[in-house]
């Protein structure tokens, strides 16, 4: 057991490294614990991924990715597209008084809630990069017998930062019951999104296929 401790331990703590960076992903976990819609279900779903795609890179998924440039190439432009309108629809917001409470209507089905986590998790090319490719590379470079613990504690950190983030949102529910508040964040959100995506789009075209 003592053996394993370091494994986990580095799977642990390099997931966390990289989960806690500002991304899509957790802005929009952010904005929906601010909402109070269906934190849970959206927790377990990031979770869940995040150990599903950690596992396959370990497994050697991520060396087969590589290997082909033409899929990547794909996946970064429809996931620069995806970040785009998602921008575009928070700067909507944002220029929108209705929007901007907890409490206003119009928010996400749950089925629309989870299938925009999912557009924000497997079409975003940044995901693939932290879990599959590079969590994956770490993780293979662990003895075989230690790879399972490495990815469970990845995974652990992916599930527990999700749960903080999604539930610990209601400490600032206060704050966002002034309109500014949400604009702030809306303007944040969109900004951050047309950054990701103006980076993928170009980062994707400018380099050899």
């Amino acid at each position: 057991m003592t053996n394993l401790l370091p494994a986990f331990l580095s799977g642990f703590a390099l997931s966390a490294a990289l989960i806690m960076a500002i991304g899509a992903q957790n802005l929009f976990v952010l904005r929906q614990g601010l909402r109070g819609e269906h934190v849970g279900p959206l927790v377990l779903f990031f979770g869940l991924s995040d150990a599903v795609l950690i596992a396959a890179g370990v497994g050697g998924v991520g060396a087969f990715a590589s290997a082909i440039p033409r899929l990547t190439t794909i996946l970064c432009l429809g996931g620069g597209l995806f970040l785009a309108w998602y921008g575009i629809a928070a700067l909507r917001r944002m220029a929108s008084p209705g929007a901007m409470s907890a409490e206003a209507g119009g928010g996400l089905s749950l089925a629309r809630a989870l299938a925009t986590g999912a557009a924000f998790t497997f079409l975003n090319p940044h995901v693939y990069l932290d879990t599959v490719l590079l969590m994956g590379t770490a993780g293979a470079a662990q003895p075989e017998a230690a790879r399972p613990v490495f990815v469970f504690g990845a995974a652990l950190a992916s599930f527990t930062w999700f749960t903080g983030l999604g539930y610990g949102a209601r400490l600032l529910q206060p704050v966002f019951t002034r309109p500014a508040a949400w604009r702030i964040l809306d303007a944040v959100v969109g900004i951050v999104m047309l950054t990701l995506a103006a980076s993928l789009v170009v980062g994707t075209l400018s380099s050899p296929v």
